[in-house]
Protein backbone atom coordinates (compact mmCIF):
# COMPACT_ATOMS: atom_id res chain seq x y z
CA UNK A 1 0.00 0.00 0.00
CA UNK A 2 2.69 2.38 0.75
CA UNK A 3 4.25 2.26 -2.67
CA UNK A 4 0.90 2.97 -4.66
CA UNK A 5 1.06 5.79 -7.50
CA UNK A 6 0.16 9.06 -6.02
CA UNK A 7 -2.58 9.38 -8.62
CA UNK A 8 -4.80 6.41 -7.12
CA UNK A 9 -7.76 7.20 -4.74
CA UNK A 10 -5.51 5.48 -1.68
CA UNK A 11 -2.68 7.64 -2.62
CA UNK A 12 -4.98 10.25 -2.11
CA UNK A 13 -6.36 9.02 0.96
CA UNK A 14 -3.33 8.86 2.71
CA UNK A 15 -1.94 12.37 1.40
CA UNK A 16 -4.99 13.48 2.91
CA UNK A 17 -5.25 11.98 6.18
CA UNK A 18 -1.17 12.62 6.83
CA UNK A 19 -1.68 16.40 6.02
CA UNK A 20 -4.63 16.49 8.47
CA UNK A 21 -2.67 14.78 11.06
CA UNK A 22 -0.02 17.45 10.46
CA UNK A 23 -2.40 20.34 11.16
CA UNK A 24 -3.86 19.00 14.17
CA UNK A 25 -0.08 18.59 15.39
CA UNK A 26 0.39 22.02 14.96
CA UNK A 27 -2.53 23.74 16.35
CA UNK A 28 -2.54 21.03 19.77
CA UNK A 29 -6.56 20.74 19.27
CA UNK A 30 -7.03 17.45 20.98
CA UNK A 31 -10.74 17.07 19.68
CA UNK A 32 -10.25 17.86 16.00
CA UNK A 33 -11.44 15.11 13.87
CA UNK A 34 -8.18 13.70 11.44
CA UNK A 35 -10.54 11.86 10.05
CA UNK A 36 -13.63 13.70 9.68
CA UNK A 37 -11.51 16.74 8.04
CA UNK A 38 -10.28 14.52 5.09
CA UNK A 39 -13.59 13.03 4.75
CA UNK A 40 -13.34 9.95 6.00
CA UNK A 41 -15.48 7.50 8.17
CA UNK A 42 -15.28 3.81 9.41
CA UNK A 43 -17.38 2.80 6.37
CA UNK A 44 -15.25 3.88 4.22
CA UNK A 45 -13.40 1.25 2.52
CA UNK A 46 -10.63 3.65 0.63
CA UNK A 47 -10.35 6.04 4.07
CA UNK A 48 -9.67 2.74 6.01
CA UNK A 49 -7.27 1.38 4.35
CA UNK A 50 -5.43 4.58 4.35
CA UNK A 51 -6.00 4.64 7.95
CA UNK A 52 -4.18 1.43 7.73
CA UNK A 53 -0.83 2.87 6.01
CA UNK A 54 -0.70 5.42 8.28
CA UNK A 55 -1.41 3.35 10.98
CA UNK A 56 -1.14 4.87 15.66
CA UNK A 57 -0.36 7.92 14.03
CA UNK A 58 -3.72 8.92 13.15
CA UNK A 59 -4.09 9.32 16.88
CA UNK A 60 -0.53 11.10 17.12
CA UNK A 61 -1.85 14.20 18.34
CA UNK A 62 -3.33 13.05 21.58
CA UNK A 63 -0.95 10.99 21.75
CA UNK A 64 1.59 13.73 22.06
CA UNK A 65 -0.43 16.06 23.71
CA UNK A 66 -1.40 14.31 26.28
CA UNK A 67 -5.29 14.63 25.47
CA UNK A 68 -8.37 12.48 24.28
CA UNK A 69 -8.43 11.55 20.62
CA UNK A 70 -11.52 12.09 18.85
CA UNK A 71 -14.45 9.27 19.03
CA UNK A 72 -14.35 9.50 15.17
CA UNK A 73 -10.83 8.49 14.75
CA UNK A 74 -10.75 6.01 17.34
CA UNK A 75 -13.69 4.13 15.61
CA UNK A 76 -11.52 4.46 12.11
CA UNK A 77 -8.24 3.12 13.56
CA UNK A 78 -10.33 0.24 15.58
CA UNK A 79 -11.58 -0.88 12.00
CA UNK A 80 -8.60 -0.72 10.07
CA UNK A 81 -7.41 -3.29 12.68
CA UNK A 82 -10.17 -5.27 12.36
CA UNK A 83 -10.29 -5.29 8.75
CA UNK A 84 -6.41 -5.59 7.85
CA UNK A 85 -5.06 -8.13 10.15
CA UNK A 86 -1.22 -8.98 9.11
CA UNK A 87 -1.41 -12.60 7.55
CA UNK A 88 0.69 -15.33 8.77
CA UNK A 89 3.47 -14.51 6.19
CA UNK A 90 3.26 -11.07 6.64
CA UNK A 91 6.46 -8.71 6.92
CA UNK A 92 7.98 -8.16 10.61
CA UNK A 93 7.02 -4.52 10.44
CA UNK A 94 3.60 -5.06 9.17
CA UNK A 95 3.37 -6.92 12.89
CA UNK A 96 4.85 -4.68 14.35
CA UNK A 97 2.57 -1.81 12.64
CA UNK A 98 -0.43 -4.26 13.58
CA UNK A 99 0.24 -4.54 17.23
CA UNK A 100 1.17 -0.57 17.73
CA UNK A 101 -2.04 0.33 16.63
CA UNK A 102 -4.04 -2.20 18.79
CA UNK A 103 -1.37 -1.18 21.60
CA UNK A 104 -2.52 2.73 21.03
CA UNK A 105 -5.92 2.39 20.86
CA UNK A 106 -6.14 0.03 24.57
CA UNK A 107 -3.51 3.66 25.88
CA UNK A 108 -5.66 5.93 24.39
CA UNK A 109 -8.83 5.51 23.69
CA UNK A 110 -10.33 2.22 25.98
CA UNK A 111 -12.39 3.38 29.09
CA UNK A 112 -11.01 1.65 32.30
CA UNK A 113 -13.08 -1.53 33.20
CA UNK A 114 -14.07 -2.32 29.39
CA UNK A 115 -13.12 -4.87 26.77
CA UNK A 116 -11.19 -3.45 23.31
CA UNK A 117 -12.99 -4.65 20.13
CA UNK A 118 -9.38 -4.94 18.97
CA UNK A 119 -8.80 -8.28 21.29
CA UNK A 120 -4.97 -9.10 22.32
CA UNK A 121 -1.95 -8.93 19.96
CA UNK A 122 1.26 -10.40 20.87
CA UNK A 123 4.33 -8.35 20.49
CA UNK A 124 5.99 -9.29 17.77
CA UNK A 125 9.53 -10.33 17.67
CA UNK A 126 12.57 -8.14 17.73
CA UNK A 127 15.49 -10.03 17.45
CA UNK A 128 16.23 -9.52 13.31
CA UNK A 129 16.78 -6.21 14.42
CA UNK A 130 19.88 -6.52 16.42
CA UNK A 131 22.12 -7.80 14.21
CA UNK A 132 21.13 -5.87 11.38
CA UNK A 133 22.81 -3.95 8.92
CA UNK A 134 23.02 -0.48 10.23
CA UNK A 135 21.43 0.74 6.46
CA UNK A 136 18.88 -1.56 6.64
CA UNK A 137 18.29 -1.32 10.07
CA UNK A 138 17.45 2.45 9.41
CA UNK A 139 15.11 1.35 6.46
CA UNK A 140 13.27 -0.86 8.94
CA UNK A 141 13.10 1.72 11.82
CA UNK A 142 12.29 4.51 9.53
CA UNK A 143 8.94 2.39 8.25
CA UNK A 144 8.14 2.10 11.62
CA UNK A 145 8.61 5.26 12.64
CA UNK A 146 5.26 5.60 14.52
CA UNK A 147 6.16 3.54 16.97
CA UNK A 148 8.79 6.43 18.15
CA UNK A 149 6.58 8.01 20.65
CA UNK A 150 7.03 8.45 24.42
CA UNK A 151 5.68 6.14 27.26
CA UNK A 152 5.18 3.29 24.49
CA UNK A 153 8.09 0.98 25.46
CA UNK A 154 8.11 -1.95 22.88
CA UNK A 155 11.73 -4.15 21.98
CA UNK A 156 11.41 -2.38 18.72
CA UNK A 157 12.21 1.15 20.70
CA UNK A 158 14.90 -0.75 22.89
CA UNK A 159 16.71 -1.99 19.44
CA UNK A 160 16.71 2.05 18.38
CA UNK A 161 18.19 3.46 21.54
CA UNK A 162 20.94 0.60 21.92
CA UNK A 163 22.08 1.86 18.21
CA UNK A 164 21.59 5.30 18.14
CA UNK A 165 24.93 5.89 16.58
CA UNK A 166 23.85 3.18 13.39
CA UNK A 167 20.40 5.29 13.28
CA UNK A 168 22.05 8.28 13.26
CA UNK A 169 24.74 7.00 10.14
CA UNK A 170 21.31 5.78 8.46
CA UNK A 171 19.60 9.29 8.33
CA UNK A 172 22.62 10.85 7.00
CA UNK A 173 22.73 8.20 4.35
CA UNK A 174 18.95 8.77 3.36
CA UNK A 175 19.81 12.74 3.18
CA UNK A 176 22.55 12.28 1.18
CA UNK A 177 20.49 9.76 -1.36
CA UNK A 178 17.22 11.90 -0.87
CA UNK A 179 15.17 9.55 0.91
CA UNK A 180 13.55 12.30 2.70
CA UNK A 181 10.69 10.12 4.06
CA UNK A 182 13.29 7.58 5.54
CA UNK A 183 15.37 10.67 6.68
CA UNK A 184 12.38 11.92 8.34
CA UNK A 185 11.50 8.18 9.88
CA UNK A 186 15.35 8.28 11.17
CA UNK A 187 15.40 11.32 12.23
CA UNK A 188 12.13 11.12 14.55
CA UNK A 189 13.69 8.28 16.29
CA UNK A 190 16.59 10.11 17.04
CA UNK A 191 14.51 12.49 18.65
CA UNK A 192 12.71 9.91 20.66
CA UNK A 193 15.44 8.09 22.41
CA UNK A 194 18.31 10.41 22.09
CA UNK A 195 22.00 9.60 22.24
CA UNK A 196 22.71 10.87 18.58
CA UNK A 197 26.41 12.20 18.18
CA UNK A 198 26.54 16.02 18.94
CA UNK A 199 28.19 16.54 15.46
CA UNK A 200 24.55 15.10 13.45
CA UNK A 201 23.12 18.61 13.72
CA UNK A 202 19.64 16.77 14.02
CA UNK A 203 17.81 19.82 14.55
CA UNK A 204 19.53 21.46 11.38
CA UNK A 205 18.80 18.34 9.61
CA UNK A 206 14.86 18.06 10.22
CA UNK A 207 14.60 21.80 8.85
CA UNK A 208 16.54 20.76 5.78
CA UNK A 209 14.44 17.23 5.44
CA UNK A 210 11.35 19.40 5.38
CA UNK A 211 12.37 22.26 3.33
CA UNK A 212 13.50 19.17 0.93
CA UNK A 213 10.72 16.49 1.27
CA UNK A 214 7.70 18.98 2.50
CA UNK A 215 5.78 18.06 -0.83
CA UNK A 216 4.60 14.90 1.40
CA UNK A 217 2.91 15.30 4.38
CA UNK A 218 4.34 12.14 5.52
CA UNK A 219 7.58 13.72 6.14
CA UNK A 220 6.49 16.73 7.60
CA UNK A 221 4.46 14.53 10.23
CA UNK A 222 7.58 12.49 10.69
CA UNK A 223 9.42 16.04 11.12
CA UNK A 224 7.07 17.74 13.14
CA UNK A 225 6.57 14.90 15.78
CA UNK A 226 10.43 14.90 16.52
CA UNK A 227 10.72 18.26 16.85
CA UNK A 228 7.84 17.99 19.99
CA UNK A 229 9.29 15.31 21.56
CA UNK A 230 12.68 17.13 21.22
CA UNK A 231 11.22 20.24 22.72
CA UNK A 232 9.44 17.90 25.62
CA UNK A 233 13.21 15.99 26.23
CA UNK A 234 14.90 19.29 26.73
CA UNK A 235 12.04 21.09 29.25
Amino acid sequence: MDQTHASSPLAGAVHDLATEVVLALRSGDHLATVCGAAGIDEENRTGIAAARVIGADLLLPSVLYGRHPHPGDVAVLDRAVREFPPKPDAPAATAWSHWHMISTLQRMAQPPGTTSTTGTYEEPDAAWLEQAPWQSFTHQLSVLAPLAVPAAPSAVQRAAAARAVDLARGFVRAVRRRDWLQAAGAGRWLAAIGGEPATLGLERGLDFVELMGGHDPRVTLHVRAARLMAEARTR
